[in-house]
């Protein structure tokens, strides 16, 4: 029986011979594993970007919405405040309305919102402090709406007027403090307005006393438990359904009730499923790369045996068996693949880095990944060299010695 160290000689002796020939078809493979790497790891990316991108919306939020209008309203409020779990609930309710500050107006959106609304959905502070439910003519500027959009900048303090106008025509206004300046913050994959730079918000009674409304357009709620979140929103959707009188078999069937509830897990679950398909799309793709290079190995380990058969006869001639030139041959190609997944793996990950960072993605780079490219090239160096080397251990000696 050979000795592994002896049969590695001989295969590197084999490679060196021929390293330009060794070198394109290692190249195979190498763009191969670094295009599975790249791509295993940007779908992994996109999945905890979309994972942070959901959690800086809020925190453990339950959505409870509509599109009809007049269907929220203070029993809806109070029957999701007081299901046990809830830790906050804040209705909110948007429209445009328009801005004055120094004799400028600018239209701008506005949110009618409660005290809740800052912890649910994970605002930050730049100066002053967040609405309160003693607060009647106090207001909360998005971080544009006090900096970018007008001439000079609304500061702390600052007194400033809105207009709303009815469904009757009739405009009415009111004079706002304005009591805090939120943060600046980053657009999100949720909604183009989760981050409220564009955003002016003043209590919800507020504003429905200004336009003489009661109603609420939706209710934000957050979740005590992270755990427990899809057993609330489940509690949360039964009693919504109950107070609305659907029956209790309905309750699954969306289109037979007259609002939706959806909470983060919801959101995550959804997300993951995309971010999961492009990872599969991806990795098809780098598998297509890495099959066009196994079928580089085999080629050129057909050429290998094909060059070596005087050498193979001399051989057995000398009592190597068909095992032993089946092994030889076999640990060539895996040699040849091993290293070029080494190579692969090395150049996807710094590969894999410089794009999510260019597309400012999250960094992830799993380190499985490289057990898994290590892992596959042998696996394909096996494969792709099984044939030739089986091809080579089978030849007649007699007739290898014969070939010219």
């Amino acid at each position: 029986m050979i000795k592994f160290s002896q049969a590695a000689r001989i295969a590197a002796g084999s490679i060196g011979s021929a390293k330009l020939r060794s070198a394109l078809t290692t190249l195979g493979i190498v763009i191969g594993i670094a295009a599975v790497v790249v791509n295993a790891s940007l779908g992994a990316s996109f999945n905890q970007f979309f994972t942070d991108e959901i959690s800086s919306v809020g925190s453990n939020f339950i959505i409870a919405a509509s599109e009809q209008p007049n269907l929220f309203f203070d029993n809806e409020y109070n029957l999701m405040k007081n299901t046990p779990g809830i830790s906050g609930v804040s209705p909110r309710k948007s429209m445009s309305g328009d801005l004055t500050y120094l004799s400028e107006t600018k239209n701008v959106n506005i949110a009618g919102v409660n005290k809740d609304f800052q912890e649910i959905q994970g605002l930050q502070m730049e100066e002053g402090t967040f609405l309160t439910d003693k607060d009647s003519a106090a207001a909360v500027l998005g971080y544009d709406i006090a900096n970018d959009e007008f001439s000079k900048n609304i500061s702390h303090r600052s007194t400033i007027e809105i207009a709303f106008r009815q469904e009757n025509g009739t405009v009415v206004k009111k004079s706002f403090k304005v009591k805090g300046i939120l943060k600046n913050s980053e657009p999100t994959v949720v909604s183009e307005d989760s981050d409220y730079d564009l955003t002016v918000f003043i209590p919800v009674s507020t504003m429905n006393e200004m336009i003489g409304e009661k109603d609420y357009g939706a209710f934000l709620a957050m979740a005590d438990s992270p755990e427990k979140i899809r057993d609330i929103s489940d509690d949360v959707d039964s009693r919504l359904a109950r107070n609305f009188g659907v029956p209790e078999r309905d309750i699954d069937d969306e289109d037979l009730k007259p609002y939706y509830v959806f909470n983060q897990e919801e959101v995550l679950e959804q997300t993951g499923k995309i971010g999961d398909a492009l990872s599969s799309f991806l990795l098809v793709l780098a598998l297509i790369s890495l099959f066009v290079g196994s079928i580089g190995i085999m080629n050129i380990m057909l050429v290998t045996v094909t060059e070596r058969t005087r050498e193979i006869g001399i051989m057995k001639s000398v009592g190597y068996s068909n095992s032993n030139i089946l092994s030889l041959f076999l640990l060539e190609s895996v040699m040849v693949s091993s290293f070029g997944g080494i190579v692969g793996t090395v150049i996807g990950g710094l590969g894999a880095y410089a794009l999510e960072i260019t597309l400012k993605l999250p960094p992830v780079f799993p380190l499985t990944l490289i057990e898994i490219g290590i892992a596959v090239s042998v696996l394909v160096g096996i494969t792709a060299g099984l044939y030739p080397a089986r091809k080579a251990a089978r030849m007649n000696p007699v007739d290898a010695l014969r070939y010219e």
